[in-house]
């Protein structure tokens, strides 16, 4: 690894990683496939949209609550 790493330019260790990533992708090593991290970021990343979403939801129906409350006591 270091000698290809020296000859390409390329942090051995860099190198060692990407050697170990192919190795999971291609099924020889156990581990999260390239597809499978890419998929839980994008589903991470939705969960993250849907709670923010549901947090202003749930603010905004307290907030016409509390307006339509006001309303009926006047």
């Amino acid at each position: 690894m270091r000698r290809v790493g020296e000859q390409l330019g390329i942090n051995p260790e860099t190198l060692r990683n990407w050697v170990q990533q192919a190795e999971i992708d291609e099924g020889h090593r156990p581990g999260v496939t390239s597809e499978d991290a890419q998929r839980i970021a994008e589903l991470e990343r939705e969960v993250r949209e849907l709670r923010r979403a549901n947090e202003i939801l749930r603010t905004s129906a307290a907030f016409f609550a509390a307006a339509e409350l006001d309303r009926k006591l006047k």
